[in-house]
C-alpha cells in the first residue's frame, strides 16, 4: 500500500494556483510532484492534487493507497459526508470518484497542516512558476 500526501495552493482565491503531492512506498518517496495550474480557486487546486496523484498511482500500477490531505472539505466530500455544491468542483469530484473506483483499496484522511508541510511546500512553489 502506498501513502500519498496532497495539497493545493491558491495565492488569492481565485489566484495563481498549483499542486504538490508526494507518494511513499514503504516509507520511501517514489514520486514528488509540483505543478502550476493557472488562475484557479484553492478548492480546485486541492481536487487537482488528488486527481494528479491518483492518476500517477494508477500509472505505476499501485492500486492500494491512503491519501492524506489538510483539506477537510476535500476529505469530507470524497467520503460522502459533505455535498459538492460548486458547479466548478462537481466535474472534478466525479473524475476523482471515477479514478478511486479503479483502485482495489482507497482511504482518504484529514490531517493537520503541520503534518502536510512537504506537499504544502511543493504546492506553494508551483505558484511561482511562470508558465
Amino acid at each position: 500500500m502506498i501513502k500519498i500526501y496532497v495539497d493545493g495552493s491558491s495565492i488569492g482565491n481565485p489566484g495563481k494556483s498549483g499542486i504538490g503531492y508526494l507518494i511513499y512506498k514503504e516509507n520511501v518517496i517514489i514520486k514528488k510532484e509540483s505543478t502550476y495550474l493557472g488562475i484557479q480557486t484553492n478548492n480546485y487546486a486541492e481536487y487537482m492534487a488528488l486527481i494528479f496523484s491518483l492518476i500517477e498511482s494508477l500509472s505505476i500500477n499501485e492500486k492500494k493507497c491512503v491519501v492524506f490531505t489538510d483539506s477537510k472539505l476535500l476529505c469530507e466530500q470524497i467520503n460522502g459526508n459533505y455535498k459538492v455544491k460548486s458547479q466548478n468542483i462537481q466535474p472534478l469530484f466525479t473524475l476523482a470518484k471515477k479514478l478511486i473506483s479503479k483502485l482495489d483499496s482507497f482511504n482518504i484522511e484529514h490531517i493537520g497542516r503541520e503534518k502536510n508541510k512537504e506537499a504544502d511546500k511543493l504546492a506553494r512553489e508551483s505558484t511561482s512558476f511562470l508558465i
